[in-house]
C-alpha cells in the first residue's frame, strides 16, 4: 500500500514562517556583544560587577528555557505565546540599550531578565511551532532553513546598523532600539498571518517536570544532543577568539568587520546547498560533510600569519558555509524527534500522524536544546580564555601568538572531528529513513 502524496509548502509560506527569525536574531547580537561595553562606558560600571550581573542573568535565562518549552506544550496556541513574548522583548531591548545615569546595575539586571524572558519564550514557541508545521522531513528542513537564513540576515543587520546610524556606540544602539520594535511588529505580522496552519495537537497529560525528564530519556534525542554539544563548542570557540586572532596573528584588525560579514553572508548563501544535499544524501551525512569542511578551514588557518588577509577570507567563506549547515540540519533532525520521538519519521507514519493529532512535546525538546546552545557559549569562553592565559598569550603582544593560533585553530578542529565521528557512529539512529 503506497503512502498518500504530501504536497510541498509554497515558497511564500516558507518565507513567511522564517521572517520572524530576523528580529529574534537581531535581538541576540547586541545583548551578547554590545551591552558589556555600553554599560562599562556609558554607565561607568566596573567590569567585575558587570560580569557578575551578566553571568547571573544568562544562567537564569538558560535554566528557564526547558520550563518555557514545557509551558508552550501546555498552551492551546503557540502563536499566543509569541504574541505575549514579543512586547516583553521589544520593551526589554529598548530599556536595555538606554542605560540610566543612576541605578545602572539594577536597571541592567531587570531589563536583561525582561529581554531574556521575551526572547526565550518567543524562540522556543517559534521553533516548536515550526516543527509542527512541517508535514515531512523535507518540509521541516526547509522551514528550519528559512528561519535560520532570516536569522543570519538579522545578525548581519544588527552588526551593521549601530555603526551606520552613528559613530558613537551609545547613539547607534539607541537608534537600533528605536527601529527594532517596528521591524519586530512588521515581520511578526508577516509570520503569524502568512504561515501555514499546523496540524492539531494534544496537550501532554503528565506533569511538567516529568515530561521534561521523559524527553531526556529518549536515546535518539540524547545522542543528537551529544553531537550538538561537541559540535557547538567547536563553533563557539573560534567565535570567542576570532577578534584576537585577526588582530594579533593576522595583524589585520581593520579587516575584522569584513571577515565577520563574509562569515555570516556565506552562511546564508550556502543554506540552499545544504538543503539540496540533505534531500539527496540525508541530513546526517550532509552535516558530517559540513564538519569536514570546517576541519579543513581550521587546518588551513593554522598555517596563516601576518598579512594573510585573502587566505583568511577563504577560511571565513568555508567556515561560514559550515555554519549554514550547523544552524539548519541538526535543528531539522530535532524537529523530527520532537514530532515523532524515537519512532522515526517514515512517510506513512508522517501522513497518518498529520491526519490525526500530533504529540505536543516539541516545546520541551527545543527548551532543552536552547539551554544547551546557551551553555555552549559559556563553556567555550570558560575553556578558551583561561587556556590562552596558560599558554602565555597576552593581547597585543605578537611574540605570544603561537599559543593563540593553536587554541583558535587546533581546538575547534579536535572538537569538530569528534563530533563528526559521533555523528557517523550514530547515523542510523539520528536519522531514520
Amino acid at each position: 500500500m503506497s503512502a498518500a502524496p504530501v504536497l510541498s509548502l509554497p515558497r511564500r509560506q516558507l518565507l513567511a514562517y522564517g521572517a520572524l527569525g530576523l528580529p529574534l536574531a537581531m535581538a541576540a547580537l547586541p545583548v551578547y556583544v554590545h551591552v558589556p561595553r555600553l554599560y562599562a562606558e556609558a554607565a561607568g560600571m566596573s567590569l567585575g560587577l558587570l560580569g557578575g550581573l551578566l553571568l547571573a542573568a544568562r544562567l537564569v535565562d538558560a535554566v528557564i528555557d526547558p520550563l518555557l518549552g514545557g509551558w508552550s506544550d501546555r498552551t492551546a496556541s503557540r502563536q499566543r505565546l509569541i504574541l505575549l513574548a514579543l512586547p516583553c522583548l521589544a520593551l526589554g531591548m529598548f530599556a536595555l540599550l538606554h542605560p540610566p545615569a543612576s541605578a545602572a546595575p539594577l536597571w541592567l539586571f531587570g531589563s536583561m531578565l525582561v529581554t531574556y524572558f521575551g526572547f526565550s519564550l518567543a524562540s522556543v514557541a517559534y521553533q516548536a511551532w515550526g516543527a509542527e508545521l512541517g508535514r515531512n522531513a523535507g518540509e521541516r528542513t526547509r522551514l528550519t532553513a528559512s528561519r535560520e537564513g532570516f536569522g543570519l540576515l538579522g545578525v548581519v543587520l544588527a552588526a551593521a546598523l549601530p555603526g551606520l546610524l552613528s559613530s558613537d556606540l551609545a547613539h547607534g544602539l539607541s537608534g537600533l532600539a528605536q527601529i527594532f520594535p517596528l521591524l519586530l511588529l512588521v515581520l511578526a505580522v508577516w509570520t503569524l498571518s502568512g504561515s501555514p496552519i499546523a496540524a492539531a495537537r494534544t496537550a501532554p497529560t503528565g506533569s511538567l517536570l516529568g515530561d521534561l525528564r521523559g524527553v531526556l530519556e529518549e536515546q535518539r534525542f540524547r545522542r543528537l544532543l551529544a553531537v550538538f554539544v561537541v559540535n557547538g563548542i567547536a563553533a563557539a570557540l573560534p567565535a570567542t577568539l576570532v577578534l584576537f586572532y585577526v588582530a594579533d596573528v593576522l595583524q589585520a584588525e581593520a579587516w575584522s568587520g569584513a571577515f565577520l560579514a563574509l562569515y555570516f553572508v556565506s552562511g546564508v548563501a550556502f543554506l540552499p546547498l545544504w538543503v539540496t544535499l540533505s534531500r539527496r544524501f540525508g541530513r546526517v551525512r550532509s552535516w558530517i560533510v559540513s564538519m569536514l569542511v570546517a576541519v579543513a578551514s581550521f587546518a588551513w588557518a593554522w598555517g596563516l600569519g601576518a598579512g594573510d588577509v585573502w587566505p583568511f577570507a577563504v577560511v571565513c567563506l568555508l567556515s561560514g558555509a559550515a555554519l549554514g549547515a550547523d544552524l539548519t540540519l541538526p535543528a531539522a533532525l530535532l524537529a523530527d524527534i520532537a514530532e515523532f520521538g524515537g519512532r522515526g519519521s517514515d512517510a506513512s507514519s508522517e501522513v497518518e500522524t498529520a491526519e490525526n493529532t500530533r504529540p505536543a512535546q516539541a516545546g520541551a525538546y527545543f527548551g532543552w536544546w536552547n539551554l544547551v546552545a546557551k551553555l555552549n557559549l559559556a563553556l567555550a569562553a570558560g575553556l578558551s580564555l583561561p587556556l590562552l592565559e596558560s599558554v602565555g598569550y597576552r593581547p597585543g603582544v605578537v611574540e605570544t601568538t603561537a599559543g593563540l593560533a593553536a587554541v583558535y585553530c587546533l581546538l575547534p578542529l579536535l572538537f569538530k572531528t569528534v563530533a563528526a565521528l559521533l555523528a557517523w557512529r550514530w547515523r542510523n539512529t539520528l536519522e531514520v529513513p
